[in-house]
């Protein structure tokens, strides 16, 4: 097979365009291709408002052609034999396991290792604190539409994970050579996700057809021998010496069990709790914060496009990043073209803010966070670090939810920019209508942070007018506040994949060692392939 990249067509092109482009790169007749694969397709806007797909695919030839002279006599470094290769789950080890493997968690990193694990015949049980997707969904728009919020069931816990109300975006920058990434998108085609998230540069399936998705998933695991329990928390770590032993669900069943991977996300907070009075390490960690800001899709189409509607590439995305005066960074974060700023919250008297898009983003707003990064120096020095050194991150994050939630009694609390950059409420809107699910209500964003992040918002967003012209508009909606970007723990585990307390595998989001549904998941697999690879999977 032979691998061309920089195959360059206008938007709007047909199929036979893209095929008499690649005969012509590889300079033979268009009969003599068998097959095109689309590897990657990304865009081209440097002159816009021309607009240009830029591809790599793989040809097939025709079996009398050689592709070895094919390629030798286009003597281009951007053409070459590649060999197809595919994700290979891992041998299974040959030590006993007595008891089939738990795991706590059904975000991403939980649901593909329970997936990999099912596939290889170790019958997994996957506890989940939140309901199935289906009944999650409904509690989920409840709480927008009643404000009733479900602590146990919301946009944070649940079957999928807190990516089941996102953006669903699936880009990452994972080194990848194991071909995990792949098999994750593949498996999520085979799911019921759009073909194109194989091969476009940034995929995404969007909030309402990732849920169909990972209920496939979750059917797909029970055929296989593994069983899910929803509404099911983890309250309690047993331990033999050095090793996990069992656990304890919802204060009153014990599960015996050597295996136990943490799949728990970057908002379980009360596991976090449990965790530091064990024998497990962890620490706490940098992540970032800040507010959702809004715009018209249009004016950010206009920028990226030179055009304000383009049908064939649909919203257009950004990402922003900005040096300030006084050492810190601000920067863009899960940015949701044609998207929502929904309330987040997971918490009694705290209010959490994030972003999601359905698969055709067509709100009329984009938003995206923007966030600056903190450390556990940061809040102590503020004095939001709290008693648990290795919790300090949670405590931080928690004062913040506070504030925001009495900034807003209880509603998503907004502010427009201008009235943010000059410390006074505002009034009434401009000419951008909130596209929030929640209630929400004029309120003081700027006293819900320490005053040193407060300066950096409102400088960075300044900033990044020069960017992209209207960015700092007067009338830009800011909404707060984000909180729950990374996880603020890291658990710390060793290059088996475990903690220092044997049979107990952290992973995911909520262990600190992923960001986004894509490298969580691929994080996942990495601890069903440990497990794998030390365990016979003639479970007893």
């Amino acid at each position: 097979m032979i691998r061309t990249a920089q195959l360059k067509l206008k938007v709007g092109h047909n199929k036979d365009e893209l095929s008499k482009a690649a005969a012509k790169a590889l300079k033979i007749k268009e009969n003599e291709i068998a097959d095109i694969k689309i590897v990657k397709r990304s865009v081209d806007a440097r002159k816009k408002p021309e607009l240009y797909f830029v591809y790599t695919a793989d040809i097939e030839l025709r079996r009398e052609k050689n592709e070895e002279s094919v390629v030798r006599r286009c003597k281009s470094p951007g053409i070459k034999i590649v060999n197809a290769s595919e994700y290979k789950m891992a041998e299974p080890g040959r030590e006993k396991l007595e008891s089939r493997p738990v795991i706590a968690g059904m975000g991403p990193a939980g649901l593909f290792c329970g997936l990999l694990l099912a596939r290889a015949g170790y019958c997994p049980l996957i506890l989940e604190r939140g309901e199935a997707v289906e009944n999650r969904q409904k509690s989920v728009e409840r709480f927008w539409r009643e404000g009733l919020l479900d602590v146990r069931s919301n946009v944070q816990f649940g079957e999928g994970g807190a990516g089941t109300f996102s953006d669903g975006k699936l880009n990452t920058q994972v080194k990848d050579p194991a071909g995990r990434n792949q098999f994750v998108l593949e498996t999520l085609v085979d799911a019921g996700a759009p073909p194109e998230i194989i091969y476009e540069a940034k995929p995404h399936i969007g909030t309402d057809i990732l849920r169909d998705v990972v209920r496939n998933i979750r059917q797909e695991i029970i055929s296989l021998g593994g069983e899910v329990r929803f509404l099911t928390r983890l309250t309690d770590l047993f331990t033999d010496k050095d090793s996990v032993c069992g656990i304890e669900t919802d204060e009153r069943e014990r599960i015996d069990t050597r295996v136990l991977v943490l799949a728990i996300g970057h908002s379980a907070r009360d596991t976090f709790e449990l965790l530091s009075k064990k024998p497990v390490p962890m620490r706490a960690k940098p992540f970032a914060v800040g507010l959702r800001i809004e715009h018209p899709q249009e004016m950010i189409n206009l920028y990226q496009y030179g055009r304000k509607d383009i049908e064939e590439l649909g919203a257009a995305s950004y990402k922003l990043t900005r040096k300030l005066a006084g050492g810190r960074g601000i920067y863009s974060f899960c940015m949701c073209p044609g998207g929502y700023v929904v309330n987040a919250s997971s918490e009694e008297g705290g209010l959490a803010v994030n972003g999601m898009s359905y698969h055709k983003r067509d709100s009329g707003n984009a938003n995206s966070a923007m966030i600056v990064t903190v450390s556990p120096e940061d809040f102590k020095a503020w004095g939001m670090a709290g008693e648990n050194d290795a919790l300090s991150g949670v405590f931080f994050q928690r004062e913040l939810e506070k504030a925001a939630f009495l900034a807003g009694e209880g509603k998503v609390p907004i502010q427009l920019f201008g009235d943010f950059k000059e410390g006074r409420m505002s009034t009434r809107l401009g000419d951008i209508t909130p596209c929030i699910k929640g209630d929400y209500v004029f309120a003081d964003l700027r006293g819900i942070f320490p005053k040193e992040l407060g300066d950096s918002l409102a400088e960075g967003i300044t900033g990044c007018g020069s960017i992209i012209p209207g960015f700092d508009r007067s009338d830009a909606i800011l909404s707060g506040v984000e909180s729950r970007t990374s996880s603020p723990v890291r658990i710390e585990r060793g290059e088996d994949f475990q903690s220092s307390l044997k049979g107990l595998y952290p992973c995911g989001e909520g262990a600190g060692y992923a960001g986004g549904i894509t490298s969580a998941a691929m994080d996942g697999m990495k601890a069903a392939e440990a497990i794998i690879r030390r365990y016979a999977s003639n479970v007893s």
